[in-house]
């Protein structure tokens, strides 16, 4: 019997132990994640375990709902040492959940507490982890150097001033991971909510450019998309949960009805979806950068929660509605003027799998390999089994070696375990293949591929 959570944890072989040392201590790309900006430029320093280990982490909400729990000890005004507690109780019974290694991980890396998690040891627990975070040298930025965190791509709106961005690079702090903003525009494509307008005048008046018109428009993103750029973006990111594709024509006048306060038809607005997400495109392509989309997320389920505690609070699942035409003709379009960007695909229901495995291989070409990328296992896909089963079907369908890897999507600085956990699981489903014979045991070639999917491939595509 194995003893739980070894060194040698989900590595089955002497192959697999081999594997993952050699890409176990490179460091880490993460991305695309959703950390604050602030917290980072601050150092941000934690109140206790909870402040950092369950605080805006709905994975972990999500479970303790399903165990029962009352939301008072969730997101509500019990103590922080009560919440803890009733996340051990929880955590203790989740065999098989991915967050039950993820807590683990985290417990034994960050602390030194190697013993399974039970709610009978919540109090010790919590104890031993707030002496460490007490300590002078327990920071974000610690932690950052800690896990050899390269570089950190948030997630930001176009009318951010990004003035916190600025202070993490004016900071000149040696070890510090390059932070990058992500330009993420769900709100301007966001044209049927009542809030559209004043989020206009928001982003007009942070461009310089007042928005009265669909060129004006194009005039004030584009300057935010300039800004970006001289702050160091390299990457876009869409919230793609449905992708629509109508032909384009009259955006103009659909967006001059939208200032106007008029209602707009699901088809007038996939209209201007469609014109915006195009005219997007080419400007990523233009300036470079790389266009990540993250298709089939079906939000806010949960309307009486929703209206209690807001969007992304557990309240979110998979979409099954089909998307294959929509997406491929949106990239043929842009592919046809020879302006499709580097792009990121993520679907949330893995019954997409292989259509997007195969999907992006209609769009490779040129001279960068691994153009087109499916995105790692995603969201509720972020499990053992899920990243298994990316790995084997981006492996039959296209070119494993090329894949940008693992990335935290995450709003905690206790993430980055997740990376060791996929670099485990990969180790061990290469070597799986290895040791049956189905691809040869030339460790040269084995420790290009491995280090490559676990951190040289994204520094490359990402340009770090």
């Amino acid at each position: 019997m194995r003893a739980f959570m070894d060194e040698s944890f989900l590595l089955n072989s002497e192959t697999a132990v081999a594997l993952y040392g050699f890409c176990k201590d490179l460091p880490i790309i993460d991305y695309h994640c959703h950390l604050i900006p602030q917290e980072i430029a601050e150092n941000k320093r934690f109140e206790n375990i909870t402040d950092l280990a369950l605080r805006g982490d709905h994975y972990k909400w999500r479970l303790m709902r399903a165990n029962g729990v009352e939301e008072r000890f969730i997101t509500g005004n019990a103590s922080d040492e009560e919440k803890f507690e009733q996340w051990c109780y929880t955590i203790e019974d989740c065999i098989g959940n991915p967050v039950y290694h993820w807590a683990h991980l985290e417990m034994q890396r960050y602390f030194g507490y190697d013993k399974p998690i039970a709610g009978e040891n919540a109090k010790d627990i919590f104890e031993h982890c707030n002496r460490i975070i007490a300590r002078d040298d327990f920071s974000v930025w610690n932690i950052f150097r800690n896990y050899k965190v390269a570089q950190v791509g948030t997630t930001d709106d176009p009318a951010d001033t990004l003035e916190w961005h600025k202070k993490i690079a004016a900071s000149g702090e040696v070890g510090l991971p390059k932070v990058q903003p992500t330009f993420r525009p769900s709100t301007l494509l966001d044209v049927g909510s009542p809030n559209f307008k004043a989020y206009l005048e928001k982003m007009g008046k942070q461009s310089g450019h007042n928005i009265t018109d669909w060129s004006s428009l194009l005039v004030s993103v584009a300057a935010r998309i300039a800004f970006f750029k001289e702050m160091g973006c390299v990457s876009s990111d869409h919230a793609f949960d449905y992708p629509v594709f109508e032909e384009k024509g009259d955006e103009r006048e659909i967006f001059a009805r939208a200032l106007k306060g008029e209602s707009l038809s699901e088809q007038e607005v996939n209209r201007y979806k469609t014109a915006m997400m195009l005219w997007l495109g080419e400007q990523y392509a233009a300036k470079g950068w790389i266009m990540q989309l993250h298709i089939g997320a079906q939000r806010n389920n949960n309307s009486r929660m929703f209206g209690i505690l807001g969007a992304d609070t557990g309240y979110d699942s998979m979409s099954d509605l089909p998307f294959s035409l929509q997406l491929a003709r949106f990239l043929d379009e842009l592919d046809k003027k020879n302006m499709l960007p580097k792009t990121v695909l993520y679907a949330l229901n893995p019954a997409f799998d292989d259509m997007l495995s195969v999907m992006i291989g209609n769009f490779q070409g040129g001279d960068v390999p691994g153009k087109m990328q499916w995105g790692s296992a995603w969201w509720f896909n972020d499990s053992k089994l899920g990243m298994e089963r990316h790995l084997v079907t981006l492996a039959n369908g296209g070119m494993l070696a090329r894949f940008i890897g693992m990335l935290t999507d995450s709003r905690s600085f206790m993430s980055y375990p997740r990376h060791e956990y996929f670099r485990r699981i990969l180790a061990q489903v290469v070597a799986r293949w290895v040791d049956n014979g189905e691809f040869p045991n030339d460790m040269g070639k084995l420790k290009k591929l491995m280090e490559g999917i676990a951190y040289y491939n994204a520094k490359e595509y990402f340009g770090v």
